[in-house]
């Protein structure tokens, strides 16, 4: 049956354990939470985060709610119900951990610092899921994170941290290991559930959590502002439908050390919308993550 014959649910159903579908969601999923994160690191500074992370997800509701409509997926099931809402709340805690080091840190260094997520990804995806961990995953995930310390290594050695920056750090840190624990449950419901549905209650459950710690700081956007919050929407959702596709299609494992490429995004994002210049480090470290990649690419289906 084409895609143009099938039922609309089915363009976000797809053919199941497609590796090279599933890069190709994975990696356009990331980039466009790399620009996600740069309109985020826009405009957290004028705001309070809880507050950045609720109109974050309250964007959000707008496109997931226009996909629904379009596709009628039908109602979701009691099972997804209650994943996806245990999932809200570690995604309303990455949120705020993410958002602040956005504030604190420059855009390369808070999205280096959350690359351990792969090595956690990849871990939990053994633990939870039981999905086996080849040696040549090992071997990717080892290479990736040798250029996450290449790029970033001297920087904390050498820069003056001060608290904020260090609290920075540190929310980075947390992020990771929440972002990794996110994306196991999402592979672990993405088979499954209806990916459009899942992520529509992703979001009214996040959206909920966050309202009362939003309305206690709430601090009323400007026009332009809310143009930004609203591209926040757009970019953070549809991330995470790319990202929910590709999970449906392949393991955790295999995808986890294609999140690296997301620091050539953050490299370009930080030059070109706050002068941020990349460093020889940060090349050098570069060519470590795309190796990474391309030797996860060369894996086979386990």
């Amino acid at each position: 049956m084409t895609l143009a014959a099938a039922p609309r649910n089915e363009a976000f159903r797809g053919p199941r354990q497609n590796h090279q579908a599933a890069l190709l969601y994975y990696l356009a999923g990331v980039g466009l939470l790399c620009l996600m994160d740069a309109a985020v690191k826009d405009i957290a500074g004028r705001y309070p985060t809880v507050e950045v992370a609720f109109l974050r997800y309250v964007a959000g509701l707008f496109v997931i709610g226009a996909v629904v409509a379009w596709i009628r997926p039908g109602w979701p099931s009691r099972q997804l119900v209650f994943a996806n809402i245990l999932r809200s709340g570690v995604m309303a805690l990455l949120s705020i951990t993410f958002f602040f080091s956005l504030t604190a840190l420059p855009l390369a260094e808070a999205v280096a610092l959350s690359f351990l997520s792969p090595a956690f990804l990849a871990l939990f995806g053994a633990w939870l899921l039981r999905e086996k961990l080849s040696p040549r995953i090992g071997l990717a995930l080892g290479v990736g994170f040798l250029g996450v310390l290449v790029i970033i290594g001297g920087k904390l050695g050498q820069a003056t941290y001060g608290p904020l920056a260090l609290w920075g750090a540190g929310a980075a840190l947390i992020s990771a290991v929440l972002y990794a624990l996110s994306l196991v449950m999402l592979r672990a419901r993405a088979q499954q559930d209806s990916i459009p549905l899942m992520v529509l209650v992703l979001h009214v459950g996040t959206t909920l959590l966050l309202l009362v710690p939003a309305m206690i700081v709430w601090q009323p956007p400007t026009a332009g502002d809310g143009l930004i919050f609203a591209a926040t929407g757009v970019f953070g959702t549809g991330g995470h439908l790319l990202l929910a596709n590709a999970f449906a299609r392949s393991q955790a494992g295999r995808l986890a050390p294609f999140e690296y490429t997301a620091l050539i995004w953050a490299a370009a994002l930080g030059y070109a919308v706050f002068g941020e210049m990349p460093g020889l480090a940060t090349i050098l470290g570069a060519g470590f993550i795309i190796g990474s990649a391309l030797i996860a690419g060369r894996s086979k289906a386990t």
